[in-house]
Parts: C-alpha cells; structure tokens; sequence
C-alpha cells in the first residue's frame, strides 16, 4: 500500500502565498514523478505542475511565474510554493506519485485525498 500526506491548504486573500507538501509512504520501490493537480466543482481535473525524480518540471500556463514545485528525493516528498495567489486558484489540490513497487514492476499512479485551496478576493 501507498499513502500520501497532503498538508497547507487553506484561506488566503489574494496576492498571498500558500505552500502545499505532499509526502509518500509505502510499498514504493521508486518514484518516476510527483506532481499537483487542482478541480473546482463541475469541471475536469488540470495538472498544476510535475517534477520528475531527474528535477524536470511542467507547469500549467496560468501558474508560470507564480508557482514553483520542488521535490526532496530522500524523503518522497513534493512541494508547491504558490505566490501571487488568485480566486481562480481556488480549488481542491491533489497529489499524484507515479511509483513501482519493485524494478521489474510497472509503473502506478496513487493518488492523495487532496487539500482545498481558497483564495479571497
């Protein structure tokens, strides 16, 4: 089994920062990428932003500039520094690790409980 502990999610006025960290635990050999997506009732769920264990990064275009993700290898654990924070970042954020549990396993997403983002205006 994996678990993921999602924590910093909460209320801020816009303009203000908030960092979101996601930890891994588990039946986990390796961990291919760990990333953040966000959804707000009624629409689909977006990436925010990946990182893979080499240091690669993606970002949606409305959070360039503004959000970094960042990852401590040793401890399977991701991080989002959101800045400049906007009411259309409100949302539920969730975590997503892309793990094996052995090398010669495939590859598995896991999902996180995800943790609600409000921003104020």
């Amino acid at each position: 089994q994996v678990q993921l502990v999602e924590s910093g999610g909460g209320l801020v006025q816009a303009g203000g920062s908030l960092r979101l960290s996601c930890a891994a635990s588990g039946s986990i050999f390796s961990i291919r990428a760990m990333g953040w997506y966000r959804q707000t009732p009624g629409k689909q769920r977006e990436l925010v932003a990946q990182i893979t264990t080499g240091g690669s990064t993606n970002y949606a275009d409305s959070v360039k500039g503004r959000f970094t993700i960042s990852r401590d290898n040793a401890k399977n654990t991701v991080y989002l520094q959101m800045n400049s924070l906007k009411p259309e970042d409100t949302a539920v954020y969730y975590c997503l690790v892309t793990f094996r549990v052995a090398l010669i396993a495939g590859w598995d997403n896991y999902w996180g409980q995800g943790t609600q983002v409000t921003v104020s205006s």
